[in-house]
């Protein structure tokens, strides 16, 4: 009997996702991002991430062998659920999860930065964010009556994002700082955090009595360098730690809705829990456990192929920018699929190009104010799409700041 292969492999070919309810396609006169009367498929969407392609075939048959069962009552893992989990970081990221008791199955990395707040920090109280940072860490912290305070990252002459250490420990001394949210890798800079990089921030951390949320989320998508699970670092670290990831990002199971958050210190983790029970939470869905055990036990072959693909996509990027946009530069990816592009350079105000690319070039990307102050000027483009998109993209961008 011949072994099931992976099917869906092909990269290539466009998927038509207009008329599906997808946030990326279908929600451009409500984001109003589209003036009254314009067709609201006007513009090219690569703004939200998640990627235009069909995610392994072995979660797509899981997933149909539920929804023929016709059954979706309460549900919940068992064992080999976590085994998946577990050897799934093992082998991808060299991690143990010893307890399975650590892994905390939950919607979102999101709620979980939520429940985080809620559970380790009061009302009024600051949260220490590095910004240009995913525009939802600023959201969730004020929503929750808390205060954004921001070690801004330093954008180098080489190009790259760097860390202020003697800013980020006086921003902790000066307000007071209980809860960390790192972002790991970082969306949207693309930085890898080196391992003593990590270490220096967790040892800071440790000598200021401040608990780190690591959304690690983008881990599966590193081009260069190694990705270094935060809690990995030393036990100190872990037992100061809530570590937060997912397969929807790699798998590209957005809607799936299901996250784990990583604890290892017993006390942290009833902290934790007790926030989830206080919102009524209680089990995921049957899609969200079938499609992650399928996903981290027969979903890698996909994996390795969609990376590649990625890679492809950013080094063809690189090279379209440099031959073709003047003043534009491509922040080196280290990990994500989320170009970080610098238009600062064409002498133009950050309206100005804003105001290029969504109607000259008639892209929907995410304007990089929305990241912090410290993002103007910049955009981000989603490459988790077919190569033809993205040439018809890079070449709108083109015509838009070469005229």
């Amino acid at each position: 009997m011949s072994e099931i292969k992976e099917r869906n492999l092909d990269f290539d070919t466009v998927i038509e996702r207009r008329h599906t309810n997808s946030i990326k396609y279908d929600f451009a006169i409500e984001r109003r991002v589209v003036k009254p009367g314009e067709d609201p498929y006007s513009l090219l969407p690569l703004w939200v991430a998640d990627m235009d392609f069909k995610t392994s075939s072995f979660i797509q048959d899981e997933l149909t062998r539920v929804a023929e069962y016709g059954i979706f009552g309460y549900s919940e893992p068992k064992e080999d659920y976590y085994e998946a989990v577990k050897n799934f970081y093992r082998r991808r990221h060299h991690y143990d999860i010893e307890d399975r008791k650590s892994i905390i199955k939950i919607p979102g990395v999101m709620f979980a930065l939520g429940m985080a707040i809620k559970a380790f920090t009061n009302v009024g109280d600051g949260v220490l964010i590095q910004q240009p940072v995913y525009m939802h860490f600023v959201d969730v912290i004020e929503d929750n009556e808390r205060k954004v305070v921001s070690n801004d990252l330093v954008y180098g002459e080489d190009g790259r994002y760097h860390i202020d250490f003697e800013d980020f420990e006086k921003k902790i001394v000066e307000n007071n700082i209980k809860l960390f949210l790192l972002c790991s890798p970082h969306n949207p800079v693309c930085r890898v955090w080196t391992r003593e990089e990590l270490t220096r921030l967790g040892e800071i951390c440790l000598k200021h009595n401040v608990i780190v949320v690591s959304d690690e989320i983008h881990s599966d998508f590193v081009f260069e360098g190694t990705h270094t699970i935060f809690a990995s670092i030393s036990e100190e670290l872990a037992n100061k730690s809530i570590i937060v990831t997912a397969p929807t990002k790699t798998f590209n199971l957005a809607g799936i809705q299901i996250a784990h958050a990583f604890i290892k210190n017993p006390s942290i983790r009833r902290a934790f829990r007790k926030q989830i029970f206080a919102t009524g939470y209680s089990q995921v869905s049957i899609q969200g456990i079938v499609s992650t055990q399928a996903a981290y036990s027969k979903g890698e072959v996909w994996l390795d192929a969609l990376l590649k693909y990625i890679k492809g996509n950013i080094e063809f990027t690189d090279k379209f920018i440099k031959e073709n946009l003047k003043g534009v530069k491509l922040v080196p990816m280290e990990a994500t699929y989320l170009a970080w592009i610098d238009f600062n350079g064409t002498g133009l105000s950050p309206d100005e190009i804003q105001d290029r690319v969504r109607n000259k070039a008639r892209l929907w990307l995410n304007n990089g104010i929305f990241f912090g102050n410290n993002g103007e000027g910049f955009q981000r483009l989603n490459l988790a799409c077919p190569r033809s998109i993205l040439v018809e993209a890079l070449d709108r961008l083109k015509v838009a700041f070469n005229t």
